[in-house]
């Protein structure tokens, strides 16, 4: 089937649809969960940085963050009448593409850990991973259908991108919002 639709996912990335959508996304030390409801054909997908925000006040980019990526792709997919007993995941990245740049190498593994232990305090079944590794990961997932395409990144210039996004992405500092603490 060709979709009409197609979207294109980067850190902090969160999509969910009713219709047939195509969603990719790639990814290195970053997590795609991809969502699928077996009944309603309602799936989506979300692409994060680090399993948790830091300990200070409100964000601008959330989704960047495991724990609101998840929040807010179960949000979208229960909006779009989507049922939390009848997901399936599939779970993709947590590659050590940026280890030898001086990278923590424990990033990727607390991220795949992370999202685990999400689905699994949240009931949702695991259909496929795959996760861990050295190589860059392309994904692409149908959100009618649930089935999810994976294949290694072997381009050295899309690698260098994805590893440039990462470290940028890695080293800023996150926003806060206009907010008055006191």
């Amino acid at each position: 089937m060709i979709y009409e639709k197609e979207i294109t996912l980067h850190v902090g990335g969160v999509h969910a649809s009713a219709e047939p959508t195509l969603i990719k996304t790639l990814l290195g030390s970053c997590v795609a969960v991809c969502l699928w409801d077996t009944r309603a054909g309602v799936g989506g997908m979300n692409h994060f940085l680090l399993p948790d925000t830091p300990r200070e006040g409100p964000l601008e980019d959330p989704t960047r963050f495991g724990v609101h990526a998840m929040d807010r792709l179960v949000g979208e997919m229960l909006k779009l009448g989507a049922e939390p007993r009848r997901f399936v995941a599939k779970v993709f990245g947590g590659a050590s593409v940026l280890g030898w740049r001086g990278m923590s190498a424990g990033i990727p593994q607390a991220n795949v850990d992370f999202v685990r232990g999400f689905l699994a305090r949240e009931g949702i079944t695991v259909a496929a991973t795959s996760v861990g590794g050295s190589r860059p990961r392309q994904v692409r997932f149908l959100t009618d259908t649930g089935k999810a395409i994976v294949r290694y990144v072997v381009n050295p210039r899309a690698e260098a991108l994805l590893l440039q996004e990462e470290e940028a992405r890695r080293r800023q500092r996150p926003r806060f919002g206009d907010v008055t603490l006191f």
